[in-house]
């Protein structure tokens, strides 16, 4: 079986950030960092899913932003298609988005509200030049609606963001981000803000659209049982690092890192004939903030199994089973 080909890796990636400072440390000239991201590496395979998951401030969205080159990384390089893409002028950058294009979570937010649907589907085609005559991209847009299922297309092209629900919105978004024939959507927690009767139907819809086109996600989200219906492979993300990553059914059935088991303890399945069916999880305290990350093994303040060399030595990631990376001192 011909293995497929790594169409974007990131290496050894690390954000700071400045954070806001007392006056006291104004003063003192002390200064304060948030560190966002820290040595993050992995890759992404053609025709492939990869999720990253992890709570809320672990630094997923931050790594997105860098992909898309919104912000721009402290340390470390990221490659696509094998060329070191962290620098480069604008006419590249405008090359690069052309190929590497973004879902956002917030459907309400990432339309122009004065854009009706169709103005919003059309607007990449002219900044990239896509297609020149107006026919031709109102096929395209048409054609785009109906791979989304907005049908009839015509009747949605005329609404305006307002009139569509929360579910259509992200719709358009999908049918914005896949119109320009990408090799990789980078997709912020898509379904986050969407009823959960509609969640299952998107990501459906996504993955039919990745089938059809042979593109790959980043899917980022806090949200495991998604991750497991729609990723090929998995990175679990704590404080900016990734403790935990392989294939998405293997790191599931089988969790290595403490946190990796805390994660999936806390996903509710209900059983049916009682009524108290939450369990413990196995995990203690609170997420430390980014401006004062705990030494050696990041989680040990939280962890239930932890040695004592985990407070002054950082567990390297070591393969378990192939392909499956766990960073922890109860695998040597």
């Amino acid at each position: 079986m011909k293995e497929n080909k790594i169409i974007f890796q990131v290496d050894a990636i690390s954000k700071e950030f400045s954070a806001q400072r007392t006056f006291r440390e104004i003063v003192t000239g002390t200064k304060k960092r948030v560190l966002a991201l820290d040595r993050v590496s992995f890759e992404i395979k053609e025709n492939e899913i990869f999720a990253l998951v992890g709570e809320s401030g672990c630094g997923k969205t931050t790594l997105a932003r860098i992909m898309m080159k919104l912000i721009s990384p402290t340390r470390g390089r990221f490659y696509f298609q094998g060329r070191d893409v962290t620098h480069i002028n604008k006419q590249e950058e405008k090359k690069y988005r052309l190929k590497v294009q973004m879902i956002f979570q917030d459907p309400y937010a990432s339309m122009n509200p004065r854009f009706r649907t169709r103005d919003v589907l059309e607007e990449p085609l002219v900044i990239h030049r896509f297609e020149k005559n107006k026919k031709a991209r109102t096929r395209i847009i048409h054609d785009a609606l109906s791979d989304v299922r907005l049908l009839p297309p015509g009747e949605y092209m005329t609404r305006f963001p307002h009139m569509l629900s929360g579910g259509q919105r992200q719709r358009v978004s999908i049918a914005r981000a896949r119109l320009l024939s990408p090799v990789l959507i980078v997709a912020d927690e898509p379904v986050s803000m969407i009823d959960l009767s509609t969640r299952a139907e998107i990501l459906f819809l996504m993955k039919q659209v990745q089938q059809k086109t042979g593109m790959s996600y980043l899917y980022i989200t806090h949200d495991l049982s998604t991750a497991r219906y729609f990723a090929d492979r998995i990175g679990v993300m704590y404080l900016g690092t990734i403790v935990e990553s392989g294939n998405v059914d293997e790191v599931i059935s089988n969790p290595c890192h403490p946190y990796t088991k805390a994660l999936i303890a806390s996903v509710c399945e209900p059983v049916p004939g009682k009524v108290d069916s939450i369990k413990e999880i196995p995990l203690k305290g609170e997420i430390p903030p980014s401006t004062h990350i705990p030494g050696g093994c990041r989680f040990h303040p939280r962890c239930l199994y932890a040695l004592p060399r985990c407070m002054e030595e950082e567990p390297p990631a070591v393969e378990v089973n192939p392909d499956h990376l766990v960073a922890c001192h109860l695998f040597p």
